[in-house]
């Protein structure tokens, strides 16, 4: 899920993975276009359900409702995560804030990068030579190392969640 502003610059919301809802949190809004633009990198089914339908299934199936509902809680979650790491002002901070939260994710300090800087540059909503060049200088001030597939955190703090 990406949102591209008016200058062709790209910032990376989301990345779905297979079973993934699209759009939960949009199923009563009163607005009934996605404010995003939604990239397939591979091919992908969506499954569309009418509302009718989901309030059915929810009023005949507690479970589903529960899940329906941590799901777009979750989603809010991710869309708070996104404005704060984003809202810093320094691309370094920006940075630390991502690996802070995969080190939480991943519960280690050698972060797994399962997508290229250039997607890692548009999740952070940077330019590439940009997310590049801070990672060199944050390599040379001796806070991380990294390699096209790992960052390692050497001496950063990761605030504790």
């Amino acid at each position: 899920m990406q949102k591209i502003d008016e200058e062709g610059n790209v910032l990376t919301i989301h990345v779905f993975t297979a079973r993934d809802l699209l759009g939960p949190n949009l199923i009563f809004s009163t607005r009934n276009s996605y404010p995003m633009t939604v990239v397939s990198k591979s091919d992908a089914v969506i499954l569309h359900l009418y509302k009718e339908l989901i309030l059915e299934l929810g009023q005949n199936n507690l479970s589903f409702m529960v899940a329906l509902l941590r799901i777009i809680s979750d989603r809010m979650l991710i869309l708070t995560d996104k404005i704060s790491s984003i809202s810093h002002k320094t691309i370094r901070q920006q940075i630390i804030a991502f690996l802070t939260y995969e080190y939480h994710i991943q519960k280690t300090p050698v972060i797994k990068l399962n997508y290229s800087k250039k997607d890692l540059a548009e999740r952070l909503g940077i330019q590439r030579s940009s997310l590049s060049r801070e990672l060199n200088k944050m390599r040379r001030d001796g806070l991380l190392d990294y390699n096209a597939k790992t960052i390692t955190l050497k001496n950063i703090e990761v605030e504790k969640r």
